[in-house]
């Protein structure tokens, strides 16, 4: 089967959407599929006549930037129907609800079934855009009701991702996400390294994420001077970059922040998350949160904003803990995990994470829709 996944808003140093699109289609490749991933870049490149069985080739299409978001890009949906021509393919799975929704129709015609993935809630991202709740979720409804129409099936990773086409009485394919169990383990803690970020510290929390206003990580830093306020002596290192990185490092001065930037390595990632005590998951808008289930695998447990997905991957405080938006509730989930034995709480997060292998993904992706 020749399988075709189209991403918009793909960014190289940007975690969860790649992550997701990248495995799926290693893991359709591995299956003996033959597969094409299609992204936005600043130019294009890439053979679509190399498709080969138990492949995967990589196609960029240039495209623009779209100003404010830090380097994010949209394809032109008339250049990847024309891509798309040339592939030829027997199913089309779409990451994206923007300039790419029309390609439902387009597949419609060739009889090529589609399916959408929901990777972020459409009614929490218009509220960034200054929309008030009541107007971000009736110009929602208005859209995700013709992605609906628009393709065979829409597919969530969590019941949180789902709500906003449940309300619509549209019926949901539900795929949690993976993790990578090898790479990301607790045998990948580091004392050293550990000592090292530390210094005269005792508590070391892991934010792990785009510095972006959607995903709120002036939290994080905020969190920590309660701790510290508290008489914690905790450090705090944040893995990422984006547009609010100059303002979080003004807001952070004096405290004992490590800024690490974007951390491309998988295996050094790892070591990070596992070599800390928690990690901090502040965006509420997540749908599903592979940094917190990366660190879940690591041993390190999550405290996560209670009104994202990631209260389901922490089930009720037993693998971290979920906690309203605040400050002063993020310190009081870092103390709640910090109270267990060190042991008890990594087994227990790793256990958690063990429910998600990306084989167990991509099978259930594979069941869902037959080819043409």
């Amino acid at each position: 089967m020749r399988i075709v996944l189209v991403a918009n808003l793909h960014h190289p140093t940007s975690g969860g959407l790649r992550t997701a699109v990248d495995r799926l289609a290693a893991g359709y490749a591995q299956r003996g599929h033959a597969v094409a991933v299609v992204v936005p870049g600043p130019r294009t490149d890439g053979d679509p006549g190399a498709l080969a069985d138990g492949a995967v080739t990589r196609l960029t299409l240039a495209a623009p930037r779209v100003p404010g978001t830090g380097g994010y890009r949209l394809m032109d949906p008339w250049r990847v129907r024309r891509l798309l021509d040339q592939l030829a393919p027997d199913r089309i799975e779409v990451s994206d609800r923007t300039t790419l929704r029309g390609l439902g129709r387009w597949a419609a015609e060739r009889g090529v079934p589609t399916l959408v993935l929901a990777h972020e809630r459409l009614d929490r991202l218009l509220t960034q855009f200054l929309l008030p709740p009541a107007a971000a979720r009736k110009v929602a409804d208005l859209a995700n009701r013709r992605t609906a129409r628009g393709h065979d099936l829409v597919v969530c990773s969590t019941d949180f991702a789902a709500e906003e086409f449940a309300r619509l009485g549209t019926a949901v394919a539900q795929v949690p996400l993976g993790v990578d169990l090898r790479t990301f383990a607790p045998d990948r803690f580091d004392a050293r390294l550990r000592a090292e970020l530390l210094d005269r510290s005792d508590v070391l929390l892991v934010h792990c994420g785009r510095l972006s206003q959607e995903k709120h990580p002036h939290r994080s830093v905020d969190a920590l001077a309660e701790l510290r306020r508290r008489g914690v002596r905790a450090t705090l290192v944040v893995v990422g970059d984006g547009p609010l990185a100059p303002r979080l490092r003004a807001a952070a001065a004096g405290m004992p922040v490590r800024w690490l930037g974007h951390v491309a390595d998988r295996g050094e990632l790892a070591t990070l998350l596992a070599s800390a005590d928690v990690a901090l998951a502040p965006g509420p808008h997540e749908t599903f949160g592979l940094a917190g289930l990366e660190a879940l695998a690591c041993g390190t447990p999550v405290v996560a904003s209670a009104s994202s997905a990631l209260r389901e991957l922490v089930a009720g405080g037993r693998h971290g803990a979920a906690v309203a938006d605040d400050a002063a509730s993020f310190a009081d989930g870092v103390q709640q995990v910090l109270a267990l034995p060190v042991e008890l709480r990594r087994q227990v997060a790793r256990a958690r994470a063990a429910d998600f292998p990306w084989s167990a993904a991509v099978d259930r992706m594979l069941d869902l829709l037959p080819a043409a």
